[in-house]
């Protein structure tokens, strides 16, 4: 009976062998022979995307919103990820949690309304890389998936809303019936200054059918 049995590494992991409880090698992608006396731990390299679920964060002005993240890494040390941390991924997890409510104590509920920039994504991303170094992992960035504002504030902000759109439409009502009156003033002005115009616009208005009577003489 063979002492080595046949394991293959797949594109885009790698794989720890591990005698007696000592790193032996590392074995890239493709088929090796290893000891059936070895553990084989596989490590995915491959980028991935940890969503960072909404977490309840408190503002400057003691307003509790809900954000969620997504931080996007690779592992880059399989062997000191391996090694390093049980759970090197929830260490990055974390970092980028307290990044965020030190970010979030910076900024007002004002501020987050219409604008999920307001918080410093660099902030989050230096806080993850810092975590992610020391356990192998490589973090390209980290960014705000959603501000969630408390239900009364989401109110507040739609009528704010709706009520600059209805002043807008009064204004822009107020300036086309302003515009018509002037229009209809210069032409007031134009046919006193032009009587003949005026009896030719009055001939107009006649509805079809009726009998017109000219009289010519004095306009007096």
């Amino acid at each position: 009976m063979s002492i080595f049995t046949r394991w293959v590494v797949n594109p885009g992991e790698t794989a720890l062998e591990y005698r007696d409880g000592q790193l032996a090698r590392v074995l890239t992608p493709g088929a090796h022979r290893v000891g059936r006396r070895s553990a084989v731990v596989r490590v995915d390299l491959r980028e991935r995307i940890v969503r960072v679920a909404p977490q309840e964060v408190v503002t400057a002005d003691g307003v509790p919103v809900r954000v969620s993240l997504a931080i996007i890494m690779t592992v880059v040390d399989a062997v000191a990820f391996t090694e390093r941390s049980d759970d090197p991924i929830d260490a990055v997890y974390v970092a980028a949690q307290v990044a965020l409510r030190t970010a979030c104590a910076s900024v007002t509920a004002d501020e987050l309304v219409g604008r999920t920039d307001a918080f410093d994504a660099s902030a989050l991303t230096a806080a993850a890389v810092a975590a992610g170094e020391p356990v192998g992992i490589a973090v390209k960035a980290v960014a705000i998936r959603d501000v969630i504002l408390p239900h009364e504030i989401r109110s507040a902000a739609m009528e704010l809303i709706t009520a600059k759109a209805r002043g807008q439409a009064k204004l822009e009502a107020a300036r086309a019936e302003t515009a018509a009156l002037r229009s209809l003033a210069n032409a007031g002005r134009m046919l006193d200054e032009h009587p003949a115009l005026a009896r030719m616009r009055m001939v107009e208005a006649v509805p079809y059918g009726s009998k017109v009577v000219l009289s010519v003489g004095n306009d007096e």
